[in-house]
């Protein structure tokens, strides 16, 4: 109700730790955006980085996507790859990928106040 009456528009989460529940998220259906530090589908929910470590990926990343009521599960938007290297710790894998991050995000944010970002079902396209 306080977003609602301040006209907020977008919400943004970035480093946002919690699951937002069916209420909020269906009153802000596709406005609230959130970045994660892996490249979805792969490494949902918490510590992208480190799961990637743990699974031996080769390539990690992150992603910028529309929230819905599953976790890391929403639409995406934007993706960028980081190669995992060979004596990677989490903390630089980490680095590296939030780097990408800073740079997918205002991309993103840009597009969607100038309008021109759609969403159809599970696909985003861009306008204009």
């Amino acid at each position: 109700e306080a977003l609602e009456k301040q006209k907020i528009e977008f919400v943004v989460l970035a480093g946002f730790m919690r699951v937002l529940g069916p209420t909020f998220v269906d009153r802000f259906e596709n406005k609230i955006i959130n970045t994660h530090p892996a490249l979805l589908p792969s490494f949902p929910g918490l510590h992208g980085a480190k799961q990637a470590l743990e699974y031996g990926a080769k390539v990690s990343g992150c992603t910028v996507h529309f929230v819905d009521t599953g976790v890391d599960t929403g639409p995406i938007v934007f993706q960028s790859s980081v190669h995992v290297l060979e004596n990677d710790t989490v903390e630089a894998l980490q680095k590296r990928i939030q780097a990408e991050e800073h740079k997918l995000l205002p991309k993103t944010l840009k597009l969607a106040a100038e309008g021109k970002i759609r969403i159809n079902g599970r696909t985003v396209s861009f306008v204009g």
